[in-house]
């Protein structure tokens, strides 16, 4: 995708406030985020000629656009795989501005997952006319694996037995979510940083996560306006250039855990492994260029592998990283600055792109200084996508 390093860049981004109970539909969430997002870039409503999404989304893009007065669309896509959607929508959006199908196109993702579909329940109920994921669904349920925790769990105790990582290495990755929460008016969890004691102290939801392992359910939206190099540099005087972006899916994927895979590949994730390799490729960069990263921490055993699926350290060597303070501000690796899915929300890994680009402009809650690139990661266990954006010039 090296046709596509620096096409395209981000000039909006939007919010809604993270919370527990909404009290408005998905639908309200993703138009103020958008309206927010589309401010944000100084453009207007009609601008707008491109949307993108997951398919999870509830938000039909004719209703959005009916509602803010966009202009008439000519560029609308979705992406599935919940969370692993996360990076690709950018890609998405990236395609279709550098392509000349759209001009100006809007990423979005609103969802009340704590007031409404409970996004930790997994699946239980079955219809008659059970559809595909549910058929394969079908091999795993019988052994109890019905929610997100449990599909990750046994990679976790994998992991754990492979490399000899420790529940205290999977708790110090909440624990530095949180600190950087604690300092992000935006976060749920803002002023309330944990040690590791109390996560050591939480209760299990399915050995060895404890309940601080696992990500919030969150009601909010987010949204991102990307739109052509050229047109970004008379928009504002700091575009986030779309350096790299990459989706990937490895063989024998599965749902959250891949359960067929060779012995080798049970401690691994391939599938990041090979968006790593893309985005490296396409720009022209490797893992001493990235200064900061958002990583995806639905669940902070799978934290540990995808630093090392980027080369940030060796295989197996991801706890003794975490556990030197590399991810901490100061550390060779600032993670999760606006703490993460585990401490600001989670709103599918979206918010996360928020945090790099805020990031590249200078204005997170944790700045660090001299940054040219950061990485985003998207959705673990599943088929994902990734993103390096960077300053222009």
């Amino acid at each position: 995708m090296e046709q596509l390093r620096d096409k395209a860049a981000i000039v909006g981004i939007g919010q809604t406030e993270f919370s527990k109970n909404s009290g408005r539909s998905e639908l309200r969430l993703a138009i103020e985020a958008v309206k927010a997002a589309i401010a944000d870039a100084g453009l207007r409503p009609e601008d707008v000629d491109g949307l993108t999404t997951y398919t999870s989304d509830s938000s039909q893009e004719i209703d959005l656009a009916r509602a803010l007065g966009l202009g008439p669309l000519t560029f609308f896509s979705r992406v599935g795989y919940g969370g692993g959607a996360a990076c690709a929508v950018v890609q998405q959006a990236a395609l279709a501005v550098a392509a000349g199908v759209a001009k100006t196109v809007v990423i979005y993702r609103a969802i009340n997952a704590r007031s409404g579909r409970r996004y930790g329940a997994g699946r239980r109920s079955h219809s008659a006319s059970a559809d595909g994921f549910d058929s394969v669904m079908s091999w795993i349920a019988p052994y109890g694996l019905f929610t997100p925790a449990g599909w990750v769990a046994p990679f976790a105790r994998r992991y754990m037995h492979e490399f000899g990582a420790t529940s205290e290495d999977f708790g110090r990755v909440s624990v530095v979510g949180r600190k950087h929460a604690a300092r992000n008016p935006d976060a749920w969890f803002y002023d309330r940083p944990i040690t590791l004691a109390e996560h050591q102290a939480s209760p299990w939801i399915v050995e060895p996560l404890h309940l601080l392992d696992c990500c919030q359910e969150s009601d909010g939206g987010v949204a991102i306006v990307v739109t052509g190099a050229e047109r970004a540099r008379e928009l504002t005087d700091r575009p986030v250039m779309i350096r790299a972006v990459a989706q990937g899916a490895a063989a024998d994927q599965h749902m959250m855990t891949s359960y067929y895979r060779p012995d080798e590949q049970m401690v691994e994730l391939p599938e990041m492994a090979l968006v790593a390799r893309q985005l490296y490729a396409a720009a022209s960069l490797g893992p001493e260029d990235i200064q900061a990263a958002i990583i995806y921490d639905h669940f902070t055993p799978l934290v540990l592998p995808q630093l090392e699926a980027f080369g940030f350290c060796g295989r197996g060597e991801a706890k003794d990283f975490i556990r030197d303070g590399h991810l901490e501000l100061d550390g060779r690796l600032p993670t999760n600055t606006n703490g993460g899915q585990l401490g600001e929300a989670y709103i599918h890994g979206m918010n996360g792109v928020l945090e790099a680009v805020r990031q590249i402009r200078g204005s997170s809650c944790n700045q660090l200084a001299e940054v040219e690139h950061v990485l985003v990661t998207a959705g673990t266990g599943v088929p994902t996508s990734g993103l390096i954006v960077g300053r222009d010039g």
